[in-house]
């Protein structure tokens, strides 16, 4: 699925490696004892109810099968939970995790040598730039704001009339919101390219005369540059933004209403100083705002991508009620019909978002609560890493991966316009 051009950014890149010591997860500039590091632990007997118990103490719920939790906590957050009556089973350090997932091996400013065919933010955007110039006439390329450092958030529009704004049902894919979930700009990049490179396959032809298609596939970039920049993964979730914000608890819709995202900046899960204090997620409001047209919001669908744990989930994540205001009982079994039907198609596993824990403030909750979009998060590949590994998948089932959801991205095409 790569160009040559790749093939031999990487062929030159690996000619250039050089050695580095393991990196450690945290930015501080204090050294850290092997007692003071935030570890990744495994909780068995889970439910959702208790998995939202862990994350609000600060720890992060990272996967979970079969009811067993994997999280990353501090030592304090730890103890904490233990207080509660949580059994913590400790796997490794998080430095260490990383270390053995980085190898001794790095390229500076990109990805470790045996991962690079994911795209860096200079090659994703090169990418899209490709494609335009290969399919100017349906596809362009354009912009939604900056990061918080001054990078460009670019989107790709896909229609038979790409120029035009037509009267026809838009549908809205978005990626890495999660700086370490590079997986999914491949997502966002296989997406741009079935439906430009295969115009001339009718089925694709089809969806793309009667759909407007947006393709987001960098919301984090500052946080994607940053978790790979030294040449090795740093485990990096939240944007760049003083301390970092996890864009999705800064959404607008429920912000911070119920014990599903932090006040305290340190935590993984730290919403923000507001509602749409991160300008990353400002710049998403304002786009998915101005598809308002004649008082209609034409986005009618979308998925958010994040991963692990390879499931399809629908709103709302800060209720445990599946009617409830904003949801009525016909709303909420067609979230559950289209989604059980896309979890057929690649094997995922599909729930409610709160049925994994409660989150608030989310992009999920905000699409469907604001604009009445049919809004999904997909939790990509695997479906249990382990810990941190299962960010950090091997750049070998990239294909693989991104084309496991080809059908569930047409069966949402034709829901946008029933």
């Amino acid at each position: 699925m790569f160009s040559s051009r790749r093939r031999a950014a990487a062929v030159a890149a690996a000619a250039c490696l050089v050695l580095l010591a393991p990196i450690q997860a945290s930015v501080s500039a204090e050294p850290t004892t092997a007692s003071q590091e935030n570890a990744l632990y495994t909780v068995a007997n889970t439910d959702s109810a208790s998995r939202t118990e862990i994350n609000r103490t600060g720890a992060l719920v990272l996967s979970v099968s079969g009811g067993v939790a994997t999280i990353e906590a501090s030592p304090e957050q730890a103890e904490q939970l233990r207080a509660a009556g949580f059994t913590l089973k400790k796997e490794t350090t998080v430095s260490e995790a990383l270390r053995r997932r980085n190898g001794t091996q790095r390229v500076p400013g990109d990805f470790p040598p045996e991962d690079q065919g994911y795209h860096n933010y200079d090659e994703m955007v090169a990418e899209l730039d490709a494609t335009v110039a290969d399919h100017p006439d349906i596809a362009a390329k354009s912009s939604i704001g900056t990061s918080f450092e001054g990078r460009d958030i670019p989107v790709l529009k896909i229609s038979d009339n790409v120029g035009q704004d037509e009267d026809e049902p838009e549908v809205l894919f978005d990626c890495n919101q999660h700086a370490r979930e590079h997986l999914t700009t491949e997502m966002c990049l296989h997406i741009a390219k079935r439906f430009t490179d295969n115009y001339s396959d009718p089925a694709v032809k089809d969806m793309v005369d009667n759909r407007e298609v947006w393709i987001i596939p960098v919301v984090n970039p500052d946080g994607s540059v940053y978790d790979v920049e030294s040449g090795q993964y740093r485990g990096w979730r939240k944007n760049r933004q003083d301390s970092g914000t996890d864009l999705n608890r800064n959404w607008g819709y429920k912000w911070g209403c119920c014990g599903g995202s932090s006040d305290d900046p340190n935590d993984e899960t730290y919403r923000g100083a507001a509602a749409w204090s991160a300008p990353e997620t400002a710049a998403m409001r304002d786009f998915i705002d101005s598809r308002v047209v004649g008082g209609q919001q034409q986005i009618k669908a979308a998925i958010d991508f994040h991963t692990y744990s390879e499931l399809v989930l629908w709103p709302f994540g800060h209720t445990t009620d599946d009617v409830t205001e904003g949801m009525t009982q016909e709303e909420y079994d067609r979230f559950a019909r289209v989604g059980q039907e896309m979890a057929e198609s690649n094997g995922y596993t599909p729930q409610q978002s709160s049925d994994l824990y409660i989150t608030d403030g989310d992009s999920l909750d905000w699409m469907w609560g604001q604009h009445k979009i049919l809004a999904y998060t997909f939790e990509m590949y695997p479906a249990n890493g382990g810990g941190l590994d299962g960010f950090y998948p091997p750049d070998e089932v990239i294909e693989q991966e991104t084309a496991r959801n080809d059908g569930a991205v047409d069966i949402l095409l034709r829901e946008a316009g029933a």
